[in-house]
């Protein structure tokens, strides 16, 4: 068969005139005025979100299954309300009766908060097109569908087509809304990593069911920094905002031997955190490592450091590592809090006052300076550490200025050897 002109393979391209190309703006003629956010009424999750939300705004709340996102966003569409903010919550995976029930152990039963119980995207843009809520939450993402797509709900495009309907309509209305999106087991953020390129705002609801405190962090943030966190304690009464919450992922009482305590920068925030270990005769051919709240991966090189740098037989012990109050630590600063502390349960002393001491391990077995030393200096001396194991250049640092405060003592190390030693020195009473 002989191919086609190419005056008629260009298709419908080549038909009728070529559109008018948009003429572009200069950024000097670019207004920038600062929007008007409305305040969600907790202060943690203001901060978050850089203020409050902004009107017209697309924001996405992740979480796995019952860790209380919900909850959050019902409490501030309550306070919302009180306040005399129009706003609407649309349910997809909860009645009207179970969304009531949850209101009232909040202490809202009596609010004015339109309820929708809708699922079909059509529809939902079309109640956001007739009662233009200032505010919006849709719960969940995952429950919207569209008979246009053939594809259940949840699916990639499902997700993706009812993600961009409801933009449209919230840049439009000026409508800020909040979409709640589950965390897969692969932990995407609402199935499909997509979904984060389309909105404005990612935030991350993390904890464990079994423990009382959540932590509530910015992923993205086109309206504000992405270094901000807020803590969250929950009651009988729903989520309660932790204003202070440096220490409490702490136990109470004294630090036992084979504990450590490290201050972790979460945002602009620094947290401290008790590190427990664990070291036990291994009775398997091959030993246990087990973290928890601690990237296994980066638990099995500090246990490899210490065993070859600092001359710790641990080759065939079991270990296990935790970190009180189901914290997860990120920060590299943790890493020699690590180490000690399983250098600490390896001696077995019985001090009864444990280690503070943050610093980076590197696999030659060097200790390696850290950022914002002086604010995780000042946090633990405000928490009363008399004895701190830094970095030998933060220690510098922080002499530098403005000087150990009365009764701190800053001890250097420059690496994991010389580390292990101060703490097994002084658990043995040497």
């Amino acid at each position: 068969m002989a191919e086609a002109p190419a005056s008629e393979r260009t298709g419908p391209r080549s038909a009728g005139p070529p559109a008018a190309a948009p003429a572009p703006l200069r950024l000097a003629e670019v207004s920038a005025a600062a929007q008007a956010r409305v305040g969600t009424g907790l202060g943690e999750f203001d901060r978050v979100l850089g203020g409050g939300l902004v009107p017209g705004s697309l924001v996405l709340v992740g979480g796995e299954p019952g860790v209380g996102k919900s909850t959050l966003l019902l409490q501030a569409l309550l306070d919302m309300e009180a306040r005399a903010v129009s706003t609407l919550l649309i349910s997809g995976e909860e009645s009207a009766a179970q969304v009531k029930l949850r209101s009232v152990r909040l202490g809202g039963d009596n609010s004015g908060l339109r309820l929708l119980t809708e699922t079909q995207t059509d529809l939902v843009a079309a109640s956001l097109e007739q009662l233009k809520p200032a505010v919006c939450v849709v719960d969940s993402v995952q429950t919207l569908w569209s008979p246009e797509v053939g594809s259940a709900p949840g699916s990639v495009a499902q997700i993706r087509d009812a993600t961009a309907q409801l933009l449209r309509v919230a840049k439009d209305n000026g409508i800020a809304l909040v979409l709640v999106g589950h965390v897969t087991k692969e932990g995407e953020l609402a199935g499909p990593r997509v979904l984060e390129h389309m909105v404005d705002a990612v935030l991350s609801f993390e904890g464990e069911r079994a423990q009382p405190f959540r932590i509530l962090r910015a992923v993205k943030n086109r309206f504000g920094s992405t270094n901000e966190v807020g803590v969250f304690q929950m009651g009988e009464q729903g989520l309660e905002e932790v204003s202070d919450p440096a220490s409490v992922f702490l136990e109470e009482g004294d630090l036992r031997s084979g504990s450590a305590v490290v201050p972790v920068l979460e945002g602009s925030r620094c947290l401290l955190a008790e590190v427990q270990a664990l070291v036990a005769a291994g009775n398997l051919a091959v030993p246990q490592l087990v973290a928890r709240g601690v990237d296994r991966n980066r638990l099995a090189m500090i246990v490899a450091v210490l065993n070859r740098r600092a001359r710790l037989p641990l080759s065939k012990c079991d270990i296990f590592v935790n970190v009180a109050g189901g914290l997860v630590l990120e920060d590299p600063a943790a890493d020699l809090a690590v180490a000690l502390a399983i250098a600490s349960a390896w001696q077995d002393g019985a001090d009864g006052h444990g280690v503070a001491a943050f610093g980076e391990v590197s696999l030659t077995g060097k200790v390696r300076y850290v950022l914002h030393g002086e604010k995780r200096i000042q946090e633990l001396a405000r928490r009363g550490f008399p004895q701190i194991l830094v970095p030998g250049r933060n220690a510098e640092e922080f002499a530098r200025v403005g000087g150990t405060p009365p009764g701190l003592r800053l001890e250097a190390v420059a690496d994991i050897a010389q580390a292990v030693r101060q703490v097994t020195t002084r658990s043995s009473g040497g």
